[in-house]
């Protein structure tokens, strides 16, 4: 049963006049005719709300079917739907935003409950391309409220049975967008979804538990979903990567890339399907990323080379000083404070790697030297206790074969020592003679 707008406007001062002033539900309370009559249904869609919604977050602060549907839940039957009773029916599309609005964009309505929680969706809402679809060119295939909190069973986003939980946030949205029927009448691509569970985002979020990893919402806003302008793509990936982001606005790349339309970060690490930066994107040499527009003889071809070539020597470095304290330690010998500082390299090699985004050898150049410079350090120290191991296994060796031939000077001595007659007594021939 759909409800109007006019009847909608004409119920809300009412209605939000009665949820300001109701105490929350109390198990005393008489069971709801809703429920009632609702429970004895065999249609899965009329039941359904009922076994639902004792686990919805609205029902744990109290509210029954009238705080959205009105009516009256005291009156038995079809009278308890009684328009005149501020009956609302099923909202659907725009009267949505309305119902959820009339709470949930009220400070003083919502401050009861949960004061924390914003009271913009629905202004923001109204911003996105869903709300400008649905409120400018009447589209109500888009997404509402309802949409991705499901009517009867929302709960917190902090519950990891939320709709809108971090690790969830994708298959709500993939709920249309994936759907290739669904979306059949928009220029949109429907692989977003698959190519995402690919990416090392979604590794990080599932795999590693990572909540702060970043999800649909994240990067395209949730009431105010939009997708990102091509001359801001960088602006949304800086928000987690704010360095890269700094060192590629301050590059030349930024300025052609605005020019030539190409969307920032995306264009090397694509969107959706992002996968680990590793080193081997840096160069021209076949899978590289650099590659698709330079080739090896061009100014940017030689430049990346150059960037390559100077971080694949500091991780050479690096490794090598790392297997030599290695070694070392597990020989027993004491590298810890030299491993430490080892650390530093590591940092350097991140840095380097950071720094690549300008896109200039020489800011590279400055990590990837103070790197070696580490490096080094902590191999001569390396070296110093290997060299240390074995002099005192040539020292050990020497005393050990010292200590040899005083024994066997000592066994000789003894031997020279003993009387000359003595040895083992002789036998006595039967009858006590002697032989």
């Amino acid at each position: 049963m759909m409800m109007t707008m006019g009847k909608l406007l004409r119920c809300t001062p009412a209605l939000l006049a009665g949820f300001l002033l109701a105490p929350k539900a109390t198990a005393q309370e008489p069971e709801s005719s809703c429920v009632t009559c609702h429970a004895a249904f065999g249609d899965e869609r009329l039941s359904g709300p009922v076994e639902s919604y004792p686990n919805d977050v609205h029902a744990a602060q109290g509210f029954d079917c009238v705080a959205c549907h009105g009516g009256d839940a005291t009156v038995a039957g079809m009278g308890a739907m009684d328009p005149a009773a501020g009956y609302l029916g099923v909202p659907e599309g725009e009267d949505v935003l309305s119902v959820c609005g009339r709470c949930h964009s009220s400070a003083q309505f919502m401050r009861r409950y949960d004061p924390s929680l914003r009271v913009d969706q629905v202004a923001e809402y109204r911003t996105s391309v869903h709300g400008q679809r649905l409120l400018q060119q009447g589209d109500d295939r888009v997404a509402t409220c309802s949409s991705c909190h499901p009517a009867h069973a929302i709960k917190p986003p902090s519950d990891p049975n939320s709709s809108v939980h971090p690790l969830n946030v994708a298959a709500t949205c993939a709920d249309c967008h994936a759907n290739p029927e669904y979306m059949s009448p928009y220029p949109i691509p429907t692989d977003q979804h698959e190519k995402y569970l690919e990416s090392i985002h979604w590794e990080k979020l599932s795999v590693a538990r990572d909540l702060s990893a970043p999800t649909c919402n994240d990067c395209h806003g949730n009431h105010g979903a939009a997708p990102p302008g091509v001359s801001w793509v960088g602006n949304v990936c800086g928000q987690c990567h704010s360095v890269m982001a700094e060192r590629f606005n301050q590059s030349f790349h930024s300025r052609i890339f605005a020019m030539l339309g190409n969307p920032g970060c995306a264009t090397c690490h694509n969107n959706h399907e992002i996968k680990l930066a590793d080193i081997e994107m840096l160069g021209v040499d076949e899978g590289s990323v650099c590659g698709r527009c330079h080739s090896a003889e061009s100014r940017g071809g030689i430049v990346a080379t150059r960037m390559r070539t100077l971080i694949d020597s500091l991780s050479l470095a690096r490794e090598r000083a790392d297997s030599i304290l290695e070694r070392a330690e597990n020989a027993g010998m004491e590298v810890s404070q030299a491993q430490f500082d080892l650390n530093g390299a590591t940092t350097a090699l991140v840095s380097a790697r950071t720094a690549v985004h300008s896109f200039d050898v020489e800011g590279v150049r400055e990590e990837v030297e103070s790197g070696l410079e580490v490096a080094a350090q902590a191999w001569e120290r390396g070296q110093e206790a290997m060299d240390d191991l074995r002099f005192r296994r040539t020292g050990l060796a020497i005393s050990v074969g010292i200590i040899v031939l005083l024994i066997i000077g000592l066994v000789l001595k003894i031997r020279q020592l003993e009387p000359a007659g003595a040895g083992p007594s002789r036998k006595s021939a039967p009858g006590g003679e002697a032989r």
